[in-house]
């Protein structure tokens, strides 16, 4: 009988994110016979925690619910948990000794870019080191050139978009670190989005004579939901009627209802909230708007792809791969100006958004989750 591979994989949480799903559709999807899987968690909380296979052994350093405001009564939690988590950033032999008793790992695994200096403290030297790099690095301040660089430590750095690739590539300065960055679609579940869309809601706020746009993802500044505001203001001021529906949560909620407020499109806008299925939503409307400053590899745009929606999005990273630059829906330019050309192309002609569900229809989708894992699995099985 095989050895099994010892894996142990490191995230934040388990919460409401692109990359935190990914991780668990991949944990669903490979077999318990060839690995032995532990993973760490440094906030046990989140939606996807109830989704882990039980036969994966999962560790945490802390319990109890995502803070995502910055309320002052929250500021001594949030300081008490990242102090917790650096004392096992700046001693990590205490966590392997008394937080993971003591295993040895074939494998460590970063599955999102920011756990990647918690794999490089790791005492165990021997272990084979992956870092999954879920988002557009090169678009948050503190990722500098010199801290990429040090993905290089990694045996295997795993980027999600060309783009990404491109940019890894470019820091790199050898053939064998070239060669250590290896793009992978994110496995996306087609039967379980196509299973969710089609559970019934009473809460959808509009009839579905007037079009419709809606957007999902977490209500941070890097979403744009503060452009996509202003451009559904300047179309309707235009005329070209029109409604938005906004789900997500997060700590720009308020500012982002306020301005909804200031802007008085109580009437044709919603903020939904968080809701755990949004599929059903994303179904019921008649076009998905991405407004992104910066994305890894938005999951939600495949998800639209795979219920045939319409999809005008900004220029992120990822986008290109995704629409096929262009075949399957449209990119605009990363600016106010260009998600408002978008919204409007689909307002002003009918024929567009059949054409695009024509294409979407006719294409083999590359981010099928079994294509996905199968090289997931074939990347550790080769360390």
């Amino acid at each position: 009988m095989l050895k099994k591979k010892k894996i142990l994989i490191r995230i934040g949480s388990l919460r409401h994110g692109g990359a935190e799903k990914v991780l668990v559709t991949f944990l669903k999807n490979i077999s318990p016979d060839k690995y032995e899987v532990d993973l760490l968690i440094n906030l046990y909380s989140g939606i996807y925690i109830e989704e882990v296979p039980s036969w994966v052994n999962v560790f945490y350093l802390l319990k109890g619910e995502m803070i995502t405001t910055n309320k002052p009564q929250e500021i001594p939690v949030k300081a008490y948990r990242v102090l917790y988590q650096k004392i096992f950033l700046w001693f990590p032999s205490l966590l392997y000794k008394f937080v993971l008793k003591n295993k040895k790992y074939d494998v460590e695994l970063a599955a999102i870019h920011g756990m990647y200096r918690e794999i490089l403290s790791s005492p165990q030297k021997d272990s084979k080191k992956i870092i999954w790099v879920q988002n557009d690095i090169f678009n948050l301040k503190e990722y500098t050139p010199e801290i990429i660089r040090e993905f290089f430590k990694f045996d295997k750095i795993l980027v999600i978009s060309n783009k990404l690739e491109e940019e890894i590539h470019k820091l790199a300065k050898t053939e064998k670190e070239k060669q250590s960055v290896i793009k992978i679609f994110n496995p996306i579940d087609k039967k379980d989005t196509l299973k969710k869309a089609n559970v019934a809601i009473d809460d959808y706020p509009f009839n579905n004579e007037i079009p419709t746009f809606v957007s999902v993802g977490t209500v941070y500044p890097q979403k744009g939901y503060d452009r996509l505001l202003d451009v559904h203001k300047r179309l309707l001021d235009e005329g070209l009627k029109h409604q938005l529906i906004i789900i997500g949560d997060g700590y720009d909620l308020a500012n982002i209802q306020a301005q909804l407020d200031k802007l008085k499109l109580q009437n044709t806008a919603k903020m939904l909230g968080f809701r755990s299925n949004p599929y059903p939503y994303l179904k019921k409307a008649d076009f998905y708007i991405m407004s992104s400053r910066h994305e890894g590899f938005p999951t939600i745009i495949a998800e639209a792809l795979i219920l045939n929606k319409p999809i005008s999005a900004t220029d992120i990273s990822g986008i290109k791969d995704l629409l096929q630059n262009g075949k399957l829906g449209i990119i605009t330019p990363n600016s106010e100006d260009g998600i408002y050309d978008g919204m409007k192309r689909f307002l002003t002609d009918k024929t567009l958004a059949e054409n695009y569900q024509k294409e979407i229809e006719n294409t083999d989708l590359p981010f099928v989750l079994e294509k996905s894992v199968k090289h997931l699995q074939e990347i550790i099985d080769a360390l």
